[in-house]
């Protein structure tokens, strides 16, 4: 069977474009685990599908100053790690990110478990997390044309948005 780690969080909107693509995932045999924060809205809205979930440290790159600035970047550094113990673990064959910045260490994990990452950007310029995580991703897929300037030559692959079926 093949094996798929699903990322991204912080928001619905990270979530549910992951959730829409499942039911199509499961029906090609793929087995879905998720990773990401301990207590993010991702953890409910994955386990009410029931995906296994495995929560991972993760901080937040606030572009204003905030006393969590100074801790977060440990926090996201043992995340890293913690992705890597869970790659290691799972053994997917593919990561798939939407993004978000829990997202971030587990695409450079899986670079560094030499496992291919595939990061889905929705909106036309890349937000930060997926900037950070792009040079370690092997495909970038896009909704709109406009995108494609912003992103690696390449790596880009205009696909749309995925959408549930109900």
């Amino acid at each position: 069977m093949k094996k798929i780690v699903m990322t991204g969080g912080g928001t619905a909107g990270h979530v549910t474009p992951n959730i829409a693509l499942m039911p199509a995932l499961r029906s090609e045999g793929y087995e879905i685990s998720y990773i990401g924060s301990y207590e993010g809205i991702e953890k409910g809205l994955i386990e009410a599908q029931k995906v296994p979930y495995y929560g991972i440290s993760s901080g937040k790159l606030r572009r204003y100053f905030d006393v969590k600035n100074f801790s977060d970047p440990f926090k996201v550094i043992k995340g890293y790690y913690q992705s890597i113990r869970l790659l290691k673990k799972i053994k997917p064959d593919v990561v798939f990110s939407k993004g978000g910045f829990v997202s971030v260490p587990v695409v450079l994990a899986a670079k560094h478990c030499k496992i291919p990452a595939i990061i889905h950007e929705s909106d036309i310029t890349p937000g930060l997390a997926n900037k950070l995580a792009i040079p370690s991703a092997t495909k970038v897929c896009c909704n709109f044309p406009e995108t494609m300037k912003y992103l690696p030559e390449g790596k880009a692959v205009l696909t749309g948005s995925p959408i549930r079926q109900e």
